[in-house]
Parts: C-alpha cells; structure tokens; sequence
C-alpha cells in the first residue's frame, strides 16, 4: 500500500526537514512485519512529495501468530488483503519512521512544526467499512477537502457492486503533525481492523494522538469504539478519560478573561462600536435571518432584538455557561411569544459542520476567530463558508497594530488571554482574500474604532458577500 504527503508550501523541500528524511535518498528500514521504503517522487521549491510503500509478507504474519501461541489455522490466514491495503501496520509504520514529525520535533525547522502549510495525503487503497459516507463523516469536520475513486469488487462480474477499498486524497492546511496524528487514529477506524491485540496501553495512544481534537469530534464514540476493536470496557474508560482530560471546560476563566479585555478597551467603548458597526451593515444589506455564531452572553443579539426588521436570530456558542447566561441576560421566559419566537440558542462548535445554520441570510462573527488554535482555521472556514454558507459573512477581530495605544497593555501581551493570534491589517487581509477566493465570496474591509493613519483602527471588520 502507498501513503503520499505532499506539500506546496514555499519551500516545499522543507518537508524533508519535518519529516527528517532526505529528498536525495531512497531509504528502506526493517519492521516486524516486512520492509516500508521512503522516497521522494518529486522535490522542487513549488511543490515537494514523499511516498512511503509497505511491503509487507505474509508468511511472517502467520509465523508470528503461531509464536503467540496461536491454535486454530483456517484459509483466511493466508489468503486476505493485509499485504496490500492500508491498516494498522500503515498506522505503526508512520509512528515508526515519522515519529518526530508526528511528535511535533525539528531541530533543523522548530518553527515550521507549529506551522499551518498546504498538504496533501494519498493512500492506496484504503479499506473503508463503512463506505465513502463514513469516511466523510471522519474527514470532513477536520476540515478535509476530500477526493475519491472506488474499485470494482470483481471487475468480471460487475453485478457484484463495489469493494470496500477506496483510493483517497485528502487535502488540508495545518500542521503537519496534526494531518500524521489524524491518519494514524483514523487509518484502522476505516478498516475496522487491528493487527495486534489491543490492551490498556491502546488507550494511551488515542488519547495522545487524539489530544486536540478527538474529544470534539462528532463521531468520537464509533471512533473510540473500533479503535479498540470494539472492546466495550476499554472504550467506556477511553471515552470518560477522553472528556475529562482533553475537553477543557470553556467556562473555567472566560468570563475573567472577557472583562480583562473590557477593561483594556473601555475607554474606546469598542464593545459599543462593533455592535453598531455589525448591525449597520446587516440592516443596509437586507438580512432578515441572522447568525451570531460566538454569541457568548448574548449582547449582540439583544441589539439585534430591538430591530423589527430582524425576523429569525440565532445565537451559537460552545459554551453552556455563555448561553444560560444569555438566557438569563435576555429574559427569554418573560419575553412576549411573538420576541421570543424570534430568537433560538444553540450549543455548537464553529469548527465542525452543523446543518442547523445552513439557510441563513448573514453571520455575524465578532471577535471569535482570534480564539480559534491557527491549525483549526481551516476547519472554522469550512463550517462557515462552505456548510453553512450565508449571502452575508461579518468577521471582526483586533488590529495588532494598534496595540501599543492601549495605556495598560504591556508591550508584546495580547488583548485577551484566551487569543491564539492576533492579526495585523496585511495579515487579516490576507486570510480574508483567500478565503473569499476558495470559496466564492468577495471582501471589503471596515474600520471600526478610531482610526490613526499609520496604525490604522483598534478593530478591523471583513464584509464577506456572494
């Protein structure tokens, strides 16, 4: 079987380096169950690939199984697709032969391990239990572009329907770390199958190779669960583990946070000035149907109350704790029925696809993004842009331009606590046309706050149309 990565990042042959392997050199290493042998296809500037192609022998398998002290022998040890699918070796053969890459370590590149660049995974063929629509179900809420091809069951009897075996492209920006972490986790859920027998120290794996992203993925049970070989007690453990230690309570500080920013900004009154900026342009474009996705305590929507012309409101937010508060905050139980039939509260995350915000009109987005890790952006554009995909997209985030005129932030700190970047304008404009260009949207740019000609305004809002 063949596992391709490929990368267009400029340079590209800095995939040698993550991967601490050498465009230069084919390089074969022993595994227990056969050989994998690297080498790089293609390595210029603009685009750089790495195959690694298991070659593994059969024979060797059966012989181990009788070593651990196998008994009964049956046609189906020697006759079955493990030589030639991906599985659970491919999994061991990424952790044996990529394993700095997969822990996030280079000596030679530290920067570029925490860097989001373009990449690209080919694997040939996958087995998928499940058909293309499970593999979906995995890939998609990580942000996957994904492309495939099916093969016959038998080529000579057509009537006989389609295989389990897929050839698959998956496509991302992130870390290449992440993309590893995914394909070793999700690699054997596909196949349904393990090559080796699963005890306590399996738990250990998923939850490191899960850290990040697992505890929120919308298919975490049947993941947990075939990871394990479907082992009920192991993925009863897994499961709990997994939602105590790697679900952080988004509740715990935010609000402390929140009002460490308040403060920071209060003398520009900016919580003030975005909501009128964001309501200006949703009321001068027409929406009707509006999506506040990140409504945290809801004051963007008790704003949004107070204009008849909006007719459906629907906030979202990850946070429990946020959206009682907003429930509280908006007196929704003593709001007359004809109000509160305009407003709806829904518990989500903006990095996975939700099909109760498709059909809207606009999205209000006011100081969410800068929360979100850099490598789950892709993730984030998806949800909003491709899925759910409103005819109005509004994002606000802080210009780190204009940091330096804050009186009590210390040089080089950000605004809030909890961001995980701040952008300044080129930056956001960057972002911002490339995510209009992907997926069908143009931008305009507006300032909000007051705006210094060299430095530009404290809050920097993108107009996404189509």
């Amino acid at each position: 079987m063949l596992l391709e990565i490929a990368t267009t990042h400029n340079p590209a042959t800095d995939l040698g380096y993550l991967l601490h392997k050498h465009p230069n050199r084919f390089q074969t290493f022993d595994l227990s169950f056969g050989q994998a042998h690297v080498f790089y296809p293609e390595a210029t500037v603009e685009r750089c690939a790495v195959a690694m192609i298991l070659d593994i022998n059969p024979v060797s398998l059966v012989q181990k199984s009788r070593n651990h002290g196998g008994q009964d022998r049956s046609l189906g040890e020697y006759i079955n697709d493990r030589p030639y699918v991906a599985s659970s070796f491919l999994s061991v053969a990424i952790a044996a032969l990529y394993g700095s890459a997969l822990a996030g370590r280079s000596e030679e590149r530290p920067e570029l391990v925490e860097t989001s660049i373009p990449l690209s995974a080919r694997i040939v063929p996958l087995p998928c239990r499940g058909g293309e629509h499970f593999l979906r179900r995995l890939f998609d809420p990580l942000g996957y572009s994904i492309k495939t091809s099916s093969y016959a069951l038998d080529e000579m009897f057509p009537d006989w329907g389609p295989s389990p075996y897929l050839s698959v492209e998956l496509s991302i920006r992130s870390r290449l770390r992440d993309l590893l972490a995914h394909l070793y986790v999700l690699i054997p859920v596909l196949d349904d199958q393990k090559h080796y027998w699963v005890t306590q120290d399996e738990i250990e794996k998923l939850l490191h190779h899960g850290k990040g992203w697992l505890a929120d993925h919308p298919e975490r049970e049947t993941i947990t669960e075939r990871y394990l070989k479907h082992q009920r007690r192991l993925t009863s453990e897994a499961l709990t583990r997994l939602l105590e230690e790697d679900q952080p309570d988004p509740d715990a500080t935010e609000s402390l946070h929140a009002r460490e920013e308040e403060t920071v900004e209060s003398h520009l009154g900016l919580g003030e000035l975005r909501m009128r900026a964001v309501i200006e342009v949703l009321k001068n474009r027409g929406a009707r149907r509006v999506l506040d996705l990140g409504c945290g305590e809801g004051r963007l929507i008790q704003e949004l109350l107070t204009e008849k012309s909006f007719e459906e409101i629907v906030g979202v937010d990850v946070s429990h704790r946020a959206l009682e508060v907003a429930r509280a905050h908006l007196q929704l139980d003593r709001l007359p029925p004809r109000v509160r039939n305009r407003i709806r509260l829904l518990h989500g995350s903006l990095v996975y696809r939700d099909a109760r915000l498709a059909g809207f009109d606009a999205a209000a987005i006011v100081e969410v993004i800068e929360h979100l890790d850099p490598f789950r952006l892709a993730a984030f554009e998806r949800t909003v842009f491709e899925f759910a995909r409103p005819g109005l997209v509004l994002v606000t985030t802080p210009n780190a331009e204009y940091n330096g005129q804050f009186e009590h932030l210390p040089d080089g700190q950000w605004r809030h606590r909890d961001h995980r970047f701040e952008w300044t304008r080129q930056q956001f404009m960057t972002w911002a046309e490339s995510v209009a260009r992907r997926f069908g949207y143009s931008v305009r740019y507006q300032p909000i706050g007051p705006e210094d000609r060299q430095i530009g305004s404290p809050t920097q809002m993108g107009v996404f149309s189509r």
